[in-house]
């Protein structure tokens, strides 16, 4: 189809959306969000607010009280951590190991930090101990990376980090956009001070929400900077009198798409969190079983391999100037959707999603 010509609601395909995000939306999920509206200040309304909140933190692994979904996308979540912990002038060191690293650093650039980055080879996690010999040198006030480097494939190990950056007083920030419900997440467990995710990947959701989580001693930071919150959108002192116990008008939230998150939360909540991560691992080392005889190989070492999100590198028989076009004819012959390589890996992988709902042996099949 002329990606020109105007397209009506009743003409958009069926996909099998396989790239890096979104996923297929669950069927309770959509039906969720063709419920009646009902006005953002209303009790029954606040009531899903709490509901949603308290499921949530099961899947960060967190007690904490401030943890909700932002009315946002996973970026305004990753810009929330950081303009929030960040005040003009101060120290932040981030690991770089892919697209998303790099956003943290252009985020907290445009912030007025000192920023520092320790970075790794695309495909590789960051090196542990180049981290932590940066953080005892530089002693920034806060430490960010990715727990899941959706560009790259790469699962990122957290404690050893995290435990370098408690030692001299360091916030952590921290990206499960792809990670969440999809591998353990331990906040509290990690000594993470801050996280933010995305709906549109491992819940099924479609875009437009951002859970984030905030630890007590992340708030009292906040509540003591010197400056104001670079945006008054996202600063988490007048988010948590809407979401706290205030409820303070603050922005009009956007109801059918909370709707929808929490019968996602639902969803997971009747299958179980530790039976829909191994559902997610399970699926992912099919995938690449399957794709071997065809010349597709891992980018990244299994150790390191995310399960819900693969990259693979193309098999010799397919130029990388051909790839887009044969992602393009799966698109349009067989309503299939995987994602091209992102930055320095553009034109030499494929990456492919089994996430949340296309996490299942069929979707290898």
């Amino acid at each position: 189809m002329d990606s020109q010509q105007p397209v009506r609601s009743a003409s958009l395909p069926h996909r099998l959306l396989l790239g890096p995000g979104p996923s297929n939306v669950h069927p309770r999920i959509l039906e969720a969000m063709s419920k009646p509206l009902v006005g953002h200040l209303d009790p029954h309304f606040l009531g899903l607010l709490d509901e949603i909140q308290g499921s949530l933190r099961p899947l960060f692994g967190t007690s904490n009280r401030f943890t909700l979904p932002l009315s946002a996308t996973g970026s305004a979540g990753m810009e929330a951590c950081l303009v929030n912990l960040l005040e003009p002038g101060q120290r932040i060191l981030v690991g770089v190991n892919g697209v998303f690293g790099g956003r943290m650093v252009e985020v907290a650039t445009r912030a007025g930090a000192e920023v520092h980055a320790v970075k790794a080879n695309w495909g590789d996690p960051l090196d542990e101990q180049a981290m932590i010999e940066a953080i005892q040198r530089i002693r920034p006030e806060v430490v960010a990376f990715v727990h899941a480097e959706t560009s790259t494939g790469v699962h990122q190990p957290i404690p050893e980090i995290t435990r370098a950056a408690q030692e001299i007083g360091a916030f952590v920030v921290l990206d499960c956009v792809t990670s969440l419900s999809g591998v353990p997440v331990e906040l509290d467990k990690w000594g993470v001070d801050a996280a933010y995710s995305g709906t549109q990947k491992c819940l099924s959701c479609p875009p437009g929400l951002s859970p984030i989580s905030f630890s007590e001693r992340a708030l009292a930071r906040v509540r003591a900077r010197s400056t104001p919150v670079q945006s008054w959108y996202l600063d988490v002192s007048l988010l948590d009198g809407y979401y706290g116990g205030e409820r303070v008008y603050h922005h009009t939230a956007p109801i059918s798409a909370l709707y929808g998150l929490a019968e996602a939360l639902r969803v997971i909540e009747d299958e179980g969190l530790p039976a829909r991560i191994r559902r997610h691992q399970e699926a992912g080392e099919a995938l690449v079983e399957s794709l071997a005889p065809f010349g597709f190989t891992p980018l990244v070492s299994a150790q390191y391999r995310l399960p819900m999100l693969t990259t693979l590198r193309l098999p010799e028989s397919l130029p990388p100037q051909e790839e887009a076009a044969l992602r393009r004819r799966l698109l349009d012959h067989h309503n299939i959707e995987v994602g091209g390589g992102l930055g320095e890996l553009a034109g030499q992988v494929w990456r492919v999603g089994l996430m949340g709902e296309n996490a299942h042996l069929e979707s290898v099949g």
